[in-house]
């Protein structure tokens, strides 16, 4: 997917649904109810079970849907999970031969970063754009909105505390999207396969950033 095509269409779904799924069956269910939701970006975590069996699957059972991966840590694990079908690749650090692999493959990566030394190199290497994680633990949506002034060409994804509260208020301060895993997914609702309950807060999310 070129890298115009791939921002273009965080802009316009503007929310990615994070998957950590403890079996592929599981992981299956969470990506249906999300996707009946209204959620079309969804990233499979490569450290799910079998994922990229999951990813391959998803691929054909949710056409509309762009299907991704992440939690990726080197570059074989970056093949196999293009190999395996993935349209996006994020990782929680960045490594430059990680983006230049994925850059070679024409496969979007959007790398892990919290500074704005890591977030300029992670972007001038050729990162499609950048992940900004753990964003709660450096004060949320404020800390977007300060990186504008400075890094306002460069696409970031906060995760790691974007809630179904404060997500639109991350794309307010300035986010191309936001990537959210627990807070669609809560552990009781899965173990209890309450996929209707996971679907309503996937409705719910992107009623609030519509």
């Amino acid at each position: 997917m070129l890298n115009q095509i791939w921002l273009s269409q965080l802009q316009k779904h503007q929310a990615i649904a994070v998957i950590r799924a403890p079996k592929i069956e599981v992981g299956q269910q969470m990506a249906m109810a999300v996707a009946s939701g209204g959620i079309q970006l969804i990233e499979i975590t490569w450290n799910s079970d079998r994922a990229g069996e999951l990813i391959s699957q998803l691929r054909l059972e949710l056409p509309d849907c762009i299907i991704g991966t992440g939690t990726l840590f080197n570059v074989q694990q970056l093949q196999e999970a293009i190999a395996s079908g993935a349209q996006f690749l994020f990782t929680p650090h960045f490594d430059s031969a990680m983006v230049q692999a994925a850059q070679e493959k024409n496969v979007p990566i959007i790398p892990g970063a919290l500074t704005p030394t890591e977030i300029v190199t992670a972007w001038s290497q050729g990162a499609s754009c950048v992940k900004v994680f753990p964003v709660q633990a450096v004060g949320g949506a404020d800390y977007i909105k300060s990186l504008q002034g400075p890094l306002s060409q460069i696409p970031l994804i906060p995760t790691g505390g974007v809630t179904l509260e404060n997500a639109k208020e991350f794309l307010q301060a300035g986010a191309i999207a936001v990537g959210l895993s627990s807070e669609l997914f809560p552990k009781k609702l899965v173990t209890e396969v309450n996929w209707e309950a996971i679907a309503s807060r996937a409705r719910k999310l992107m009623r609030q950033l519509g």
